[in-house]
């Protein structure tokens, strides 16, 4: 299964959402891959840690390859890196996405990312892909390659307001370009239960019917920890209460 991780809106969460499902579908003994299009780097630097390196291979490699001429093109596995942790690996982000991305566009590689999934496809059971905060090139292809949306929101009005336009821009990949696209749902994230609004804002959404994901994930202090440590949740504190509402969450998403 492969799954986008997408918002227009910057600071969701949508990293740390990739990283944790991502390592806990390792945890759980499937062959998991992170793909981080997102040129400032979180979810590389969230699963590398110090062992992020300017000479390993990286998306951006993957991606210019497509622009130059060659006799035998790389396949996307060359342009993988492995983490510490068993099952689990990332093709890392590069600055130098922000410098392809306007060649990308005009060249229409557009459609290089779905071919190296189908790929890829046959070496790992679950593909997360963490996007950056703009409906630009790498997150439309990723869109145009992924089965399923994962929309992180972050229980604020502008997310709410900014949230059916993004849900039209989907449906409009799904009919233009991947019919096999679906919103695997909206994944409530920083979620405060005593507060009036984030319950209000939550509320609304499912009475309108759109396809809200339980459980929500709470606010907590050890989320920055792990930030800090380099450690996703299922590998720094297994037994705390985040961490177990992000192994339901993957759980219910299998």
């Amino acid at each position: 299964m492969q799954h986008v991780v997408f918002n227009q809106k910057g600071g969701v969460g949508k990293s740390t959402i990739t990283c944790n499902l991502a390592a806990i579908s390792a945890s759980q003994g499937l062959r998991t891959l992170v793909i981080d299009l997102d040129s400032q780097g979180n979810s590389t630097r969230y699963l590398l840690a110090d062992e992020v390196s300017a000479d390993q291979p990286n998306v951006a490699d993957f991606f210019e390859q497509s622009l130059k001429f060659t006799i035998r093109d790389k396949a996307p596995g060359e342009f993988i890196v492995n983490t510490r942790w068993q099952g689990l690996d990332v093709m890392p982000s590069s600055p130098m996405l922000d410098e392809l991305h306007g060649k990308l566009e005009s060249r229409h590689k557009i459609y290089k990312l779905r071919d190296a999934l189908k790929l890829l496809a046959t070496d790992y059971d679950q593909i997360y892909i963490d996007t950056p905060p703009a409906l630009n090139f790498y997150t439309r292809s990723a869109l145009m390659a992924a089965q399923g949306c994962l929309i992180p929101f972050d229980c604020d009005d502008f997310s709410r307001r900014a949230l059916y336009t993004l849900l039209q821009n989907v449906e409009e990949i799904k009919a233009d370009h991947n019919p096999d696209l679906r919103v695997e749902g909206i994944i409530v994230n920083q979620f405060q239960p005593r507060a009036n609004l984030p319950q209000r804002l939550v509320q609304e959404l499912i009475d309108e019917g759109l396809p809200v994901l339980q459980p929500y994930l709470g606010s907590s202090v050890r989320i920055r920890e792990s930030h800090e440590q380099s450690l996703p949740m299922i590998f720094l504190d297994p037994a705390h209460k985040l961490t177990r509402e992000y192994v339901a969450l993957h759980d219910a998403l299998l």
